[in-house]
């Protein structure tokens, strides 16, 4: 048996693309050789490098996690690092004026501070936004990962087994979805903090990013869970199913082989939009106290301390601002584009 994912071929492929079918015409016009057959990958590959929208997103996306990955390294050949108060140092004397502000144009922008100082501290601010950029993107694609694994697990049982499974099911993803994510995180976070620190003590870092992570993988996996038992349901009754059945496959099998290579589109979408709205989550968390606190470099903290000497000092927001919202952007267009090279009938 066959899924419909398996079966289409180039010619399906030009009906439902015409740019494709101008390029195959072309192809045969100049005498070349006609490829005979191209898998949904290599179809999905070449309308997306058509897409100069998805192509730059994809550029954009790749340097920020290349930045974020190689942080230490740029911070070590740049000769800074965001912990060292370098207004207190012998070699930067004049770092900060009477009033803990920076002393320089934009900031205190210079060649040893290519992005300028944080007001009060005088710590770098191109160093604390490399490391805020990796704890966020690090921190995003964990809480990301766990979510689409537990949605697509929850969504693919409720809805292949249907019946009480569905039914009970459903009810637990209602029961989260009744939480109001925003409100439970601040309510919820000291709660699991506590659990393992005594309040008299400094919770560390570490401990933190684990709750962070618990608490917004709770709340996290139920849009998709919903989305692919949807998409589960539409497939249940197809013919290449009901075959799989018949031939006495395992339920194992016919979910892996047959149901999931044809709900991957939804999914790795549905990804692409959840990663972003978790790095805004952890910059909320972060902006109110309840998330990463000193001296751990991070988007939401930059943004509180940009929000108390926005007045004085309004570049200290600029350079997180503009990182955090193209690198959002970019990850939106980035799913838009693979949306439409997977489904051409959506192309915009």
């Amino acid at each position: 048996m066959t899924s419909p994912i398996k079966a289409e071929d180039s010619g399906s492929a030009a009906v439902l693309d015409p740019e494709l079918a101008a390029t195959t015409e072309n192809e045969v016009a100049k005498g070349e050789k006609q490829p005979e057959g191209r898998s949904p990958g290599q179809l999905m590959w070449q309308r997306f490098k058509r897409d100069r929208t998805g192509v730059v997103s994809a550029c954009v996306v790749i340097f920020f996690f290349a930045v974020a990955a190689l942080a230490p390294l740029i911070a070590k050949v740049y000769g800074k690092n965001p912990y060292t108060l370098y207004a207190q140092e012998p070699d930067y004397p004049f770092l900060l004026d009477d009033f803990a502000m920076p002393t320089g144009a934009f900031g205190g922008m210079s060649g040893d501070f290519w992005f300028g100082v944080e007001p009060k501290l005088g710590r770098d601010v191109f160093t604390m936004l490399l490391y805020g950029m990796r704890t966020s993107l690090y921190m995003a694609v964990v809480v990301t990962t766990l979510c689409v694994v537990t949605g697509v697990i929850i969504g693919m049982v409720s809805g292949f087994f249907g019946g009480r499974v569905d039914y009970w099911l459903g009810r637990v993803t209602d029961f989260f979805l009744a939480f109001p994510s925003q409100l439970f995180f601040i309510a919820f976070m000291p709660v699991v903090t506590a659990m393992f620190v005594s309040p008299a003590d400094e919770t560390p870092t570490y401990l933190r990013a684990l709750a962070i992570v618990l608490v917004m993988w709770f709340l996290g996996w139920m849009g998709l869970a919903r989305l692919v038992r949807s998409s589960v349901l539409s497939l249940a009754d197809r013919e290449f199913v009901e075959a799989a059945k018949v031939s006495g496959a395992s339920p194992w099998r016919i979910v892996r082989k047959e149901i999931l290579p044809n709900i991957v589109t939804p999914i790795l979408v549905q990804a692409t939009y959840i990663l972003p709205s978790t790095i805004l989550s952890i910059a909320f968390l972060s902006f109110i106290g309840v998330g990463f606190v000193e001296p751990t470099p991070d988007w939401g903290r930059m943004f509180a301390i940009g929000a108390d000497v926005y007045e004085q000092d309004p570049m200290f927001m600029l350079f997180p601002g503009a990182a955090l919202v193209i690198f959002v952007l970019a990850f939106n267009l980035l799913g838009d584009s693979v949306r439409d090279a997977f489904d051409p009938k959506t192309g915009r």
